[in-house]
């Protein structure tokens, strides 16, 4: 049994993190300034005070804990939060993840980074390996979320080499499933509601980008086996989502068909800097955790689309 923070831990991915946590046995403290979470995503754990605890706190700002873990997810992921407020999202990425980088010196914890595979940019490299540095615009309105990360990144690095600090760097790619916020304006999440509202379904561009989803039980296997990993290659970056690559058009017209709604699209211009491609290689979590996704897509998306039913009110 150990003690883990998790910050982040009432958002949609960190939730989901602190059941799998707790259900293997670990005392968990959530931490989350609830600009994304939300206490309805942790309410069910509330009743188990000797395994879960709930603090409101914002990162940028330091606190003093005893942890033997810490999962640091805390930073909105979709463009529509974190262009929201770019200086804070910047903040949240960097004195954020100093705050937490010297928690962990400090007592000596094992840290996880969640990064992304926003790090890769609008990538030239198809599928996108580790070993790719990226293709990022510094200076376009998705910067503060693509280069905070990658700054983090940098931070983490630079505090293994000099301090010895015990890290652990998952590139996560787009995951989707229950608990997703219905107002993040990601694409799984728009389909669906506007599915299940009879709404026109809103495609940016010609709808021929790719991107691969990952349902999020999947990639919680692969952050708590990433963290428990102890062998060669354990702070090197690793790729964690699912490989098989959709285009936008195709999504649609498969969350159409879950739905029971007819296809209706309407096209809006592409947002600036939105990769064109995405696909992650996963060879180096296979070869290192045995990550391998298990849940397909129609599935996942069925799952998530009765959540986002109930939420709603919807009958689907």
């Amino acid at each position: 049994m150990l003690r883990i923070l998790v910050t982040g831990g009432a958002g949609f991915i960190g939730s989901h993190l602190c059941d799998r946590l707790v259900k293997l046995g670990h005392d968990v403290i959530c931490l989350d300034n609830f600009f994304t979470g939300s206490k309805a995503n942790v309410a069910h754990l509330l009743d188990q005070r000797d395994r879960f605890e709930l603090i409101r706190h914002d990162i940028v700002e330091p606190i003093l804990l005893e942890v033997d873990r810490i999962y640091h997810l805390a930073c909105p992921a979709s463009p529509v939060h974190y262009q929201y407020n770019p200086v804070k999202t910047l903040k949240t990425n960097v004195v954020g993840t100093l705050n937490m980088l010297g928690l962990a010196k400090r007592v000596k914890a094992r840290i996880l980074l969640a990064s992304t595979s926003e790090v890769y940019g609008d990538p030239t490299e198809h599928p996108q390996r580790e070993e790719y540095r990226g293709n990022v615009n510094q200076l376009g309105p998705r910067a503060c979320y693509d280069e905070g990360k990658r700054v983090a990144e940098t931070l983490m690095m630079d505090y293994h080499r000099q301090h010895r600090t015990d890290i652990r760097l998952p590139r996560i790619f787009n995951t989707y499933g229950p608990r997703m916020n219905v107002d993040d304006g990601r694409v799984v999440s728009n389909f669906i509601v506007q599915a299940l509202r009879g709404q026109d379904l809103t495609i940016f561009g010609d709808g021929r980008q790719t991107r691969s989803f990952c349902y999020v039980s999947d990639l919680v296997d692969g952050l708590v086996a990433l963290m428990d990993y102890e062998g060669d290659g354990r702070h090197e970056p690793h790729n964690l989502g699912n490989p098989g690559e959709i285009t936008m058009h195709q999504l649609a017209q498969t969350v159409c068909e879950l739905t029971g709604r007819k296809l209706s699209t309407v096209p809006k211009p592409l947002p600036q800097d939105d990769p064109g491609r995405r696909c992650p290689d996963i060879s180096r979590a296979h070869h290192h955790l045995n990550f391998a996704p298990k849940v397909g897509l129609r599935e996942g998306l069925k799952l998530t689309i009765d959540d986002f039913a109930q939420r709603l009110k919807v009958r689907n």
